[in-house]
């Protein structure tokens, strides 16, 4: 019984311990580029919304990327029949976990989830996506270089290729993809911007406000200032 309560005490000290060192690549920034993360809303609908749902974000929302109400009725608009409806997946929890083991994470705060001592959530994902390997110990053939024994199969594998760990256990391309290394990273990099907008649509708006309230406090000092010096320049 001791053992187990000293096992318990220091379980979260020894998972802490096994992520340091990790190497995550940096994620490029495309939270301004209102075309890349239209192209990032493109792949998650296709690869990854027959899973995993974002139920915290309505497809309304996504005007906000410059797309039209017919836009994305049209191109992205595939679970639900009103574009108020939130970005949910079909199956139900209990039949996905009796599928799969697990139910499928919503994936609506997973950039903000993922966030560490070593980077950010949009690097850790960044890296996830573009780490993966074929195992054929494990039941979906795909394993992870910073997920080790992940549930998830590869499912951009076409784009990216198969990828095997070398000698060196160093990620090796072995079969190319539709897609170059250079144009999956680009890939990859719109689907993490993507995700990373989802977990906080009103980001760019309150940043902006931010420096319009700095600017703001700024001149208020400035005329506080100038006033304080008028008030009291005749005061000895």
């Amino acid at each position: 019984m001791k053992k187990l309560l000293m096992a318990l005490l220091f379980a979260p000290i020894v998972a802490l311990a096994s992520g340091v060192g990790l190497h995550l690549d940096k994620a490029p920034d495309v939270q301004g580029d209102k075309a890349a993360l239209q192209s990032g809303a493109r792949t998650f609908v296709n690869y990854c919304l027959n899973c995993h749902g974002a139920s915290f974000v309505r497809y309304s929302r996504l005007a906000d990327l410059g797309l039209s109400e017919q836009q994305i009725k049209d191109n992205l608009m595939f679970t639900a029949a009103k574009i108020g409806e939130p970005m949910r997946i079909a199956a139900r929890p209990d039949e996905q976990k009796l599928w799969f083991g697990a139910t499928p994470p919503d994936l609506t705060l997973i950039a903000r989830a993922r966030a560490s001592e070593e980077g950010s959530g949009a690097d850790w994902l960044y890296t996830y996506l573009r780490s993966f390997y074929v195992d054929e110990k494990r039941p979906t053939g795909w394993n992870n270089v910073i997920f080790a024994n992940v549930g998830m199969p590869h499912v951009l594998w076409q784009m990216q290729g198969l990828q095997v760990l070398n000698k060196e256990h160093k990620l090796e391309l072995l079969v190319p993809g539709t897609l170059s290394p250079a144009e999956y990273d680009k890939q990859v990099a719109d689907l993490v911007g993507f995700l990373v907008w989802m977990g906080e649509p009103e980001a760019g708006f309150r940043k902006h406000l931010g420096f319009a309230v700095l600017a703001f406090l700024v001149l208020l000092f400035g005329l506080s200032y100038a006033l304080k010096k008028a008030y009291w320049k005749d005061v000895r």
